[in-house]
């Protein structure tokens, strides 16, 4: 099997040999292990300007990036982060990486259109929203899915894409934003029709969020995406539990405690990721990772130290 047929085995519930597929939603550290700036770091502010051949030099160097971290470090699938993010932008990096590759990597794109936690400056203004205004507040999440929906059906037509990470975060450590039944007026309706529409587009789903989910976990699996993310020890959240209670519906992917990464022993990173292989693993349904993704300031060794917990101990008879 490619990685790619592994990663949609493990989203898919299916049984596989051999190790357990991993990737994460970001590498940031592209520059410690390649001498390359990552995609997500670069502004291209004269893009418009750029002659098309230093254009294509770019896309190049970018797709290249995205396929040295695969191959380095064993990933299934490529999440890209197109720059420029315009839709023609990111048909070109799709058919590079996959000119480059074929069908070898998962490659997905980011896809939510819920409401995540506001910004600051935002929450207040829309704490009072829910209150003053849900109707207005719920056609604006409605219009979101429509858009997304609708940028989705251009990528089926056009091929090479295989899913979406939908990435609005809705917990704090403590607990979600919104209480359970605010969730389930202005968002799970709106995430299910979301992963609906994609999954009768063929394309696979992810929904991550950080942070403390059990108070919503029941509605996350309700929107039935084929896949959560993160599973966020540092929020409290025990895979083993998660597993127990919808390991039968859902892939689970992550809870490598990425705060331990930063600030924890060795030994403490080694408990980590072998705890959330052991008890991710059982029945299939399990991709390894991290609960975020390897984010800058992150000490490369660390991620490495838990990929060698892996490449031991994250394999299947």
């Amino acid at each position: 099997m490619t990685p790619r047929e592994r990663f949609i085995a493990a989203l898919e519930r299916k049984p596989i040999k051999g190790r357990v597929p991993h990737f994460e939603l970001v590498f940031y550290l592209t520059m410690e292990a390649f001498r390359k700036v990552h995609p997500s770091h670069r502004w291209y502010g004269q893009w418009d300007q750029m002659e098309e051949k230093e254009r294509q030099l770019h896309r190049e160097d970018m797709a290249d990036i995205y396929i040295m971290t695969a191959e380095r470090y064993e990933h299934s699938a490529i999440f890209l982060h197109p720059n420029p993010g315009t839709f023609e932008e990111t048909i070109r990096l799709i058919d590079i990486v996959r000119d480059k590759t074929g069908d070898k990597y998962f490659l997905m794109l980011h896809g939510d259109a819920t409401f995540g936690i506001p910004s600051g400056k935002d929450m207040v203004a829309f704490s009072y929203r829910m209150s003053d205004d849900p109707e207005g507040l719920k056609r604006e999440a409605s219009a979101n899915v429509d858009a997304a929906l609708a940028r989705a059906e251009q990528f089926a037509k056009y091929g090479g894409l295989d899913g979406f990470a939908l990435c609005a975060d809705y917990c704090f450590n403590t607990g979600p934003f919104m209480s359970p039944s605010q969730f389930s007026e202005f968002v799970t309706p709106h995430l299910a029709r979301l992963i609906q529409g994609y999954r009768d587009m063929g394309f696979y789903t992810i929904k991550h969020t950080d942070g403390n989910i059990m108070p919503i976990l029941d509605q996350l699996v309700q929107a039935n995406p084929h896949a959560l993310h993160s599973l966020d020890p540092q929020g409290g959240v025990d895979i083993a539990e998660v597993k127990r209670l919808y390991g039968d519906r859902v892939c689970l992917i992550g809870n490598v405690n990425c705060g331990l990464l930063d600030t924890g022993t060795e030994e403490e990173v080694i408990e980590s990721a072998r705890y959330a292989l052991r008890h991710g693993m059982p029945g299939g349904g399990y991709i390894f990772s991290t609960s975020n993704c390897i984010y800058t300031g992150m000490r490369l060794a660390r991620y490495e130290l838990m990929l060698d917990v892996w490449r031991k101990e994250g394999n299947y008879e």
